[in-house]
């Protein structure tokens, strides 16, 4: 496969990424809100300084393809769509804050995968910098995804 077509890969995926950001963003303070542990609460605002720098490592790789078309994240999107759900239906704090973390949990699983994508992509067309950032990124969301599975493990007892 030629450098271009993985090139226009890494494209495809930056705006996708860009887009799942802004999903991101518009859902923060609602989940936030619905969260009633203080850990949760604490763990959901580190969630959200993280994103941010997700989003402007996001927004350097752009720059480095020389930008990326508009695009909608549905997949994003589902997991957000899937959280307010569980959210709603929720019996009780407890259950709530656990459905809050299984879903987060989802949309890390997502973007761990992304970004190791972008990654390797992204090393294989010399974009040093998008794949060190992505690489970053991978690391802080693996991160992130096993303190969620702490924080339910103390939230269940």
């Amino acid at each position: 496969m030629a450098d271009d077509a993985i090139k226009d890969l890494v494209s495809q995926g930056l705006a996708a990424a860009k887009s799942g950001s802004q999903v991101a963003a518009k859902a923060t303070a609602e989940i936030q809100n619905d969260a009633k542990h203080p850990d949760l609460k604490a763990a959901l605002q580190q969630g959200n300084e993280t994103s941010k720098q997700w989003s402007q490592r996001i927004d350097q790789a752009v720059q480095e393809v020389g930008g990326v078309p508009a695009i909608e994240n549905q997949i994003l999107q589902a997991h957000y769509d899937v959280s307010k759900k569980i959210r709603q239906d929720a019996k009780d704090d407890q259950s709530r804050d656990l459905g809050i973390i299984a879903a987060g949990q989802l949309a890390l699983h997502y973007w761990i995968a992304s970004f190791g994508t972008l990654q390797s992509y992204a090393a294989k067309v010399g974009m040093t910098q998008t794949a060190d950032n992505m690489r970053k990124s991978v690391e802080e969301a693996k991160q992130a995804d096993e303190q969620h599975t702490q924080l339910a493990r103390s939230i269940m007892g």
